[in-house]
């Protein structure tokens, strides 16, 4: 299977929506489909008229059901650790975008998959999709950063309760611990992702660009040193074409044209 056949893109206004397209394999990642994937999102930081990102799996049974487990069975833990720094450039890449991208949950989301969807600023989720971690039922731990991302996204006890089980929760559970922002009928989550992407894609790119940057900061910075990253990035879009096109639009009592100047 080709690359191109991994990956299918779909460009309405500013909004991109990557479907990853391995359907008979579960949408599994293997090393060619992060390969394309990171391709993909290296083209979205390259191309500013995108303003925000819908990532998906192909079919109704999964959104990626994990890491592919025929390729790496016989990875010894030299190629072991290729594989997972592959895995960790991809999410560190989607987190550095200055646009936001939502994970549409379709289906599975386990292991890789479930790893993947934390790295995307917030997830839509059908009812039926299903959220786990179960590496530890191959003898492994999560290997794209599911031990770091995930105590961030849900706290501590609950990330490792769901680690050191292996169990998979539903979608109702994993909207109740935090994991989840929103739940939607099947047929009724690509629109909805696409509609809040569409929502976010009309408003001032630097800002969100600013905001994204802060709250990912957040995570790793004291209070004081976050507080004081969070006034420099505000005082500095008032520098921005945007900012004035913003307040004066409100004075004006009219809609703001954002350019991202």
């Amino acid at each position: 299977m080709s690359e191109e056949a991994r990956l299918l893109s779909e460009r309405e206004g500013a909004v991109l929506t990557l479907t990853i397209n391995r359907p008979t394999a579960l949408n599994a990642l293997d090393a060619a489909t992060i390969r394309a994937l990171a391709e993909a999102v290296g083209g979205v930081a390259a191309t500013p008229e995108i303003r925000c990102v819908v990532l998906t799996g192909a079919g109704e049974k999964a959104f990626v059901a994990g890491a592919d487990i025929a390729a790496m069975a016989s990875l010894g833990p030299w190629e072991a650790h290729t594989f997972a720094a592959l895995g960790h450039a991809l999410g560190d890449a989607l987190e550095a975008l200055p646009v936001p991208v939502i994970a549409a949950v379709n289906g599975f989301a386990l292991g890789g998959g479930c790893e993947l969807a934390l790295a995307c600023d917030f997830i839509f989720a059908s009812r039926a999709a299903r959220f786990g971690q179960p590496e530890v039922n191959l003898g492994l731990i999560p290997g794209f950063g599911g031990t770091q991302r995930l105590p961030r996204r849900i706290g501590v006890a609950r990330a490792r309760e769901l680690i050191f089980t292996g169990e998979m929760i539903g979608a109702e559970e994993a909207l109740r611990i935090g994991l989840v922002n929103k739940l939607c009928e099947p047929g009724e989550l690509l629109p909805k992702a696409r509609a809040a992407a569409a929502v976010i894609a009309a408003k001032p790119p630097l800002a969100i660009a600013e905001a994204k940057r802060a709250l990912r900061r957040s995570e790793e910075l004291p209070l004081s040193a976050g507080n004081q990253l969070e006034q420099q990035l505000f005082a500095g879009l008032f520098a921005t074409a945007d900012r004035r096109e913003g307040m004066q639009a409100f004075l004006e009592k009219r809609p703001a044209k954002f350019q991202g100047r």
